[in-house]
């Protein structure tokens, strides 16, 4: 029963949700989904002990990544999201932390190769290194400034993105020191 003591120390990731623009009220678990139902990755980068954020526009930080593309497996999807966003590669192996998880209350999929109804995002964190900037693809994210953050600050400006972020980062730190 990881999860329940889990969300005792983590009461915001794992507390029960809506969003609203994905018609979905999903629930993280530790539980890793099958690989089919995985539309979207996001990774906590680390730089060494720092953690790497993208700043948009909407003066939002948030973690790298994205939505999967047709045929796209988990791994590339995060090599293509860390190189458009972050201008990052990965250095070491890619760990799954959890997934937030649900069933969409959409007409259909966000994209026609996408899985529905059941739907998962799945969370990772790795190591990686900062290598240029970011690519900026024309249908994704405009990133203004990437950096790498000490702990503390990483906690603070996640916050921007949802309010459970710090928490989701805070697991992550947990289990890569582990």
């Amino acid at each position: 029963m990881i999860d329940a003591e889990l969300a005792v120390r983590y009461p915001e990731l794992f507390a029960a949700r809506r969003w609203e623009y994905a018609r979905i009220s999903p629930q993280f678990t530790t539980d890793v989904p099958p690989d089919d139902i995985v539309s979207n990755v996001h990774v906590v980068a680390f730089v060494g002990d720092r953690i790497v954020l993208c700043r948009d526009g909407r003066d939002v930080w948030f973690l790298p990544g994205g939505t999967r593309e047709p045929g796209e497996s988990i791994h590339d999807c995060v090599v293509r999201e860390l190189a458009e966003e972050a201008g990052a590669r990965l250095t070491g192996e890619l760990h799954i932390l959890g997934a937030h998880r649900g069933v969409s209350e959409a007409p259909g999929p966000h994209r026609p190769h996408l899985p529905f109804p059941e739907v998962a995002w799945l969370w990772c964190y790795a190591d990686v290194e900062l290598v240029g900037p970011p690519s900026n693809p024309a249908d994704g994210e405009h990133v203004l400034e990437v950096r790498a953050y000490d702990l503390a600050d990483a906690l603070r400006l996640s916050a921007t993105d949802y309010d459970w972020s710090p928490q989701l980062l805070s697991l992550a730190v947990e289990k890569r020191t582990r």
